[in-house]
């Protein structure tokens, strides 16, 4: 048997929706007609997207809690699928690092909230999107958004939540092989989101500045706005990838007939800039 080969009337979840991938992700899906559950910690945004995805034909739901407690996590993704009759999709996005940080000056309270985030709430992710494709008989897609960091060895506490975040993948394709569960890693590598908030901000400096942007407009947590962004990646698209080509990608994962599982996709610019 194989899938639909559109996204009509599709059930999807995606944690972490608020900005960036996550966010392309919901936009892109819900206006190719998916119905999406949104969920992350700044709902205006999520609203917005939800608005742009009915204005193009498709559904959305928006919810707002914090990925790390686990209990409104499950709940969430149980009450989506029980809602709708199914759950198609489970996309586990939300996550956040550290990248380029040490672990001789690295601080424990953010390697704990970052193994509970990128890590814990992704495994329960994982097992509440498994529960609720069983007791709805739907032939599910789970897809983890990893991190080209789990490909380096030396890539520090962030890298080994993304290592440990394949190693659940890996563990979870073989334990469901005999189901009609399918379960991808995609790894991107830099690409146009809160890259900034990861990234040692001289660095960040750096690469705006290569894009000859000299005045950047931080707020308190470190990031820049959205337009900055934007011209950020326009000015430098061969290194700083455009989120809408990672969410092209979880469609044609999606899109795959059933008997065939993409395990790993690596998705990144044609240059490196910082990975």
């Amino acid at each position: 048997m194989t899938t639909s080969n559109n996204l009509n009337d599709k059930t999807i979840c995606i944690t972490g929706a608020s900005s960036g991938i996550g966010q392309a992700i919901a936009q892109h899906l819900g206006s190719s007609g998916a119905h999406v559950f949104m969920m992350g910690r700044n709902r205006s945004p999520m609203d917005e997207s939800a608005d742009l995805i009915r204005s193009a034909g498709g559904s959305a739901d928006v919810a707002t809690f914090d990925v790390a407690d686990l209990e409104a996590l499950s709940s969430w993704v149980a009450s989506a699928a029980a809602s709708t009759g199914r759950l198609d999709v489970m996309v586990n996005n939300a996550g956040f690092g550290d990248v380029g940080a040490t672990i001789a000056d690295g601080d424990p309270a953010m390697w704990k909230a970052m193994l509970e985030t990128n890590v814990l709430a992704l495994a329960v992710g994982c097992q509440a999107a498994i529960k609720a494709m069983r007791s709805t008989s739907s032939q599910g897609n789970i897809i983890n958004i990893s991190s080209v960091a789990a490909l380096q060895r030396e890539s520090g506490v962030y890298g080994a939540t993304k290592h440990a975040v394949n190693c659940i993948n890996s563990s979870l394709r073989k334990e469901l092989q005999d189901e009609p569960i399918r379960v991808t890693s995609v790894m991107p590598g830099v690409f146009a989101t809160n890259f900034t908030r990861n990234v040692d901000r001289t660095m960040v400096e750096g690469i705006a500045g290569m894009a000859g942007i000299t005045e950047l407009e931080f707020d308190d947590d470190s990031r820049l706005p959205q337009h900055q962004i934007d011209q950020i990646q326009q000015a430098l698209a061969i290194g700083i990838g455009d989120v809408t080509h990672i969410a092209n990608a979880v469609e044609y994962i999606i899109l795959q007939p059933s008997e065939l599982n993409i395990e790993e996709i690596v998705i990144r610019p044609q240059k490196s800039l910082l990975s």
